[in-house]
Order: C-alpha cells, then structure tokens, then sequence
C-alpha cells in the first residue's frame, strides 16, 4: 500500500479533499502546485509557474491548468473542476475519480462508465518544462480525449482580469501550439507526443475564485483566457504524452524524456523520504551556484532560512557535496557584503546581524558530521573571518560591550527571525541584547576555538567566551529558572518564548545542565505541542494562537503564538543533552505530529506554521524549507544517537 494514496471516499467529498495541496519543483525555481483534486484555491497554484529573470525576481503562472475531457460515443465527460463567482463549482470532475497516489508521481485514476484513465504529472529537472502521461487503462468503445489549456501570463501574487492588450495569435508547432500573450514574456509552447488536431476558439473564462485568498483577506477572483483545444484519438493500453514549456521539444522524445526523468525520483514510501524529497524541491541550481529557497508557494532565497536550513536539507539526507555549493554561494554573498557593503540581488537579508552566527551554526553541523579536520580545511578561515568581523565591532548591525555580549537595534527594522511588521514598524520589537544572538555568539567563540586549536586565535576567542558565560548567565537567567527574551538597558523581556530553546540546544552554552534542565522544563511546560515550539507561551501578555484574519491579524499573530516545527531540532538537541539516552523514545514520540502531516495539507511536506492550540491546523507557506530541514536533522540526530 501507498504511503501517500487517497481514495475515492475523501476524493469526492471537497471538504477533505480540497485542503490537501501538492507540490513538484523543477530545481530551478519553476513549479507546479494545486490540490489532490486539481482546483486551484490560491492565485499561486498553476501547472506551470515559472521564474522571468528578465522581468524580476518573482514566479509567474504560465499555464494554470489544462482541463480534460473524454468522449465516448459524442458524450463528453469533463475531468476538470473550479470556483466560480459564488462558490459555485464546476464542471464537478472530481466525481470521476477512484484514487490519488504520489507515492512516486502524482498519479490520479479516473473512472468514467467502462473508461479508466490515469493522468501522471512529473517536472522536468532544471527545465522549465511539465510533462503529463495519459494513459487508457480501460475502454469498451473508440475513446478521444479533449484538452482546454487555461492561461495565465500572469505574477503569481497578482490577478488577471479580462482585457483587450493580450496577443491572441496562436501559431502551429509540432504537434501543438505556442502563445505569448503579453510583451515581455517568453513563449509558451504546449505539445503532445501523438498529433492533436486544434481548434481555435478563444474565450475569456471569467469569475475564477480562490478560497484559500479569500479566507486570507485578499484579492481572490480573477478571469483567464482560453485560446481552443485540443482533440486527439486514444486506444486501450495507449499512452499520451502532454507538455508545457518554455522552449520546444521533438515530440518524439517526449516518452524517452519523461521514463529519464521518472528513474531519478525517490519514492515516497516513509517519513524520511517524503521529507527528503520536500527539500530537495526547494534546491535551486543556476549555472555553478546553488540556493536554498524558504518556501512555496511565495518563498524568496532568503539568507536566514539558508544557513539554518542548510545542515538538515543536505547533511541529513547524504547530500554533501550540496553543503558545499550551497554554502560556498551563501558565503560568498556575505564576504561581499562584509567586505564593502554590497547587498546580493540574489539572496535576501545577507545584512542581517545574525547571518554570520548562523553561518558559523551550519559550518558547525558540517565538522560534526565530517569531521574538524575537513571542516577547518575548507571553512576554517571562513569562521575566522566572520568570528574576528563580530569581535572587532565591524558588522554594522551589532554592537559588542566590554563582556563580549551583543546587542542590535530593532526600534525601526526587524534584526532576528521574529520579523512581522506593521507600517514599518516591527511587531515585536526586540531592540538590545537578544537571547539567541549570545548564544549563537558563545557557541561560536568556543567552535572556532576548538576549529583553530592550538593557536593564538583559538586563545582569543577561548577568552572572549570565558568573559562572555558568566555575563550571559548575569544576563538572561531570571530567578524563575528561564531566560529573558531580550535585555535592553534595565529592562529585561519576561515572554515565555522559543528563543531560549535555541540557547539551551547548542552544542556550547554557557549554561550548564541544572540550568539547562530548569528552561528545559519551561518550554516543554509552556511551548511544546505535537507541531513544534510556540513562539510565545499562552501565559504571556499578547498570545495569539490562531494565524487567521486580515493581513494585519495575521501579522500580529505570526510570532505571537503559532508553532514552528524547526524550532523542534533546538528542542530535541536540548532534550537529548539533558536526558541523554532515556529521552530518545521521549523524542520519538513527539515527532508522530510532524510525520501526521504528510497527509495534510501539502502532502508530503510542512507548513510554515501551525496553530498553537488544537487541532493545530497548518498556515502560511505550504512547504518550507527550515520546518522540513530541522526535522529531518531530527530524524538524523536520534538515528545517530542509538548508534554510538
């Protein structure tokens, strides 16, 4: 049986079936994302979205979808479905479907009277290409196939309305045709591995609706044009091959391409592996570089989410070779920007005053892995360099005192990764010395210490973090046993937040294992839940658990409450150093709510949050990176714990 498979029952019933999304990435940043049941609930969802370097940085929806329709007899049984103006649905498809299986491929099984027809969907990796394969399992009598291509030509995160400026010129290719409905855009080329015959009938489709966009507040209903279709003959046990890209292919090869690329795809038969390939999707290869995207469908390469990202999304999955291009590209942008001010085009927040913390965490995570040796061969000068920039007081951004510890200024912009805003203005203004910034801080005094051992520099940064401890103990350790979000001045932040968790989950912190057992037992008390770390405990002041409402509720609530699921890597590690062997089943347990949600909403993936009371209901990005990362690094970290 499939690890992910769905049946007709929950396929026909729309309340279950249309929250499950599913999502295919080429590597390249191009993607495919709608639901099991392929309705498109947000303007983000498309057959075929793809990146336009030379318009901007942002993901455009070329093809939204391709409807079906099979005929027998003259009768057209139409596959497709949608939502109309009103919430009205149609042409109600979906009632024609006996199973949804992505254990290797999407694969969903239609049931239409004595016909049986699966559709498969696969991307084309590094190529801005999706290919779909019919296939006629079943049929009694001649059977055809109909196909209405819906198009877009649209920004992902924008809305198309019908208008007389686009191109409606169509022109014949090889078994297809080719449309570019806007200047300024690349050529659409649809084709098919048998000749269709097309029929120009152009119609604005008009009041499509989106209702995950209008739960969320925002625009929500747009019209997309339909340039004809396509009718092609199909025999029992016969194969039709459909694609849709930027450049044309030989619709001869399309078989032998689509079988070349199926061969390299790992199945999604366990946890681990649905996991791994969620992050292999966020992979994102452009010539000799390599990046990590935060998320889909509206993530951007973001400096942050890379470096913390990076260890879960290649160590644990084997992947080291990646580490290093990935790392080499990130590193790169931060020199440049370390060295003289210049800020990536590419990769988002490279200024931020935590990048070089969390760059010297991930280079961590390769030493432990690979070794010190290895790691300081390849990256010892890289840590060097950004632990000297810190200590010298040269990154703008942070500031140092007299005992080592670090302090930033978020009165006006947002400094760590609790970044919400509202007109400007941070929504949780964590202005001073912030708890997960020392500890990173400390952390990396003593990696790159023991990195350089032996040397002059290693003594530098040994005593640096000496002075450091017993400040950062004065510092944040409250009476009650927990510590301090943020101190600035003689005001120290009581909010019960996850922050500490990162403190108390590294490898180095300056506290020892009463004081870390004491947080420890305030954050299993007050943010633990099967979905990750809260962001703030029910018990402070402006707790809001659900990520629900307007965009400005939405806002107020993003780090005031729901759970994060990376969060959990720092809780486990921190569990593990306290409690050693006896809390590794412990841990286990907790990571049954993650493995739940293979099956919820992005199937085989994690969302970017959840809620933080019950049912604990998924938001935000469908899959994101640093959710997936850390819990696969989890999945590794207790692996590893059992063995030595």
């Amino acid at each position: 049986m499939s690890y992910l498979k769905f049946d007709k029952s929950l396929m026909i019933n729309l309340e279950q079936s249309l929250p499950k999304e599913m999502l295919r990435t080429n590597q390249s940043g191009a993607y495919h994302c709608t639901t099991i049941v392929d309705c498109n609930t947000r303007k983000q969802h498309g057959l075929l979205v793809v990146p336009i370097p030379e318009m901007d940085n942002s993901a455009h929806v070329m093809l939204s979808s391709l409807d079906e329709t099979v005929y027998q007899h003259g009768v057209p049984f139409n596959l497709g479905l949608h939502r109309y103006t009103g919430g009205v649905m149609s042409p109600n498809g979906h009632k024609y479907i006996r199973e949804f299986d992505c254990e290797n491929v999407p694969r969903t099984t239609y049931r239409v009277g004595g016909v049986i027809l699966t559709k498969e969907k696969i991307f084309i990796s590094n190529e801005n290409r999706i290919l779909i394969r019919y296939t006629l399992v079943e049929a009694h009598s001649p059977t055809s196939l109909r196909f209405r291509p819906v198009l877009a030509f649209r920004d992902a995160n924008e809305l198309c309305i019908a208008n007389d400026a686009l191109n409606t010129e169509i022109p014949l290719i090889d078994n297809g045709v080719s449309a570019c409905l806007y200047d300024g855009y690349p050529r659409l080329f649809m084709q098919f591995s048998s000749k269709p015959e097309w029929t120009y009938d152009p119609n604005w489709y008009k009041g499509f609706e989106y209702v995950k966009d209008l739960e969320r507040g925002v625009p929500y209903s747009e019209d997309l044009w339909v340039p004809g279709y396509f009718d092609v003959p199909i025999k029992k046990g016969e194969s039709l091959i459909f694609s849709a890209g930027l450049s044309e292919v030989d619709p001869a090869e399309l078989p032998r391409m689509y079988e070349r690329e199926i061969a390299q795809r790992t199945n999604r038969t366990s946890f681990f592996n649905c996991l791994k390939n969620a992050v292999k999707q966020c992979y994102i290869k452009e010539g000799a570089e390599m990046y990590l995207i935060s998320g889909f469908p509206w993530g951007k390469i973001i400096a942050r989410n890379t470096f913390m990202a990076l260890p879960g999304a290649t160590i644990a999955i084997n992947h080291k070779d990646d580490f290093k291009k990935i790392a080499d590209t990130a590193l790169k942008a931060l020199d440049e920007y370390l060295a003289n001010g210049t800020l990536s085009t590419r990769i988002q927040g490279i200024d931020l005053p935590d990048i070089p913390l969390w760059a010297v965490w991930a280079i961590q995570q390769y030493a432990k892995a690979y070794g010190r040796d290895e790691a300081r061969e390849l990256f010892g000068k890289e840590v060097s360099k950004l632990v000297d920039t810190i200590l010298e007081g040269r990154h703008p951004m942070l500031y140092i005192n007299e005992e080592g510890l670090l302090s930033t200024d978020s009165s006006q912009k947002p400094m760590s990764w609790m970044n919400a805003s509202l007109g400007g203005r941070p929504v949780v203004g964590r202005t001073g010395m912030l708890v997960e910034f020392n500890a990173l801080w400390y952390n990396a005094l003593i990696f790159a210490a023991k990195l350089h051992e032996g040397s002059d520099e290693a003594k530098r940064y040994q005593e640096t973090a000496d002075k450091l401890a017993p400040a950062f103990v004065r510092t944040f350790l409250n009476d009650y046993g927990y510590l301090y979000d943020y101190v600035n001045g003689q005001y120290a932040d009581p909010s019960v937040r996850p922050n500490m968790a990162i403190a108390i989950g590294l490898d180095y912190s300056p506290l020892d294992r009463r004081q870390r057992k004491k947080v420890l037992d305030m954050v299993t008390r007050e943010l633990l839940t099967p979905k990750g770390l809260r962001t703030l405990s029910p018990k402070s002041y402006g707790y809001r658990p659900h990520y629900l409402g307007s965009p400005e509720d939405r806002e107020m609530a993003l780090h005031n409450g729901p759970a994060r699921p990376w969060l959990m890597g720092f809780y486990a590690d921190a569990y593990l150093k306290v409690f050693g062997m006896s809390g590794v089943s412990y841990i286990d347990r907790m990571l049954i709510g993650f493995e739940d949600e293979m099956v919820q909403g992005c199937i085989g993936s994690l969302s970017q949050l959840y809620d933080a009371n019950p049912p604990y209901i998924g938001r935000g990005a469908i899959s994101h990176v640093t959710n997936v990362a850390e819990v696969l690094r989890t999945l590794t970290t207790l692996k590893k714990f059992t063995m030595d």
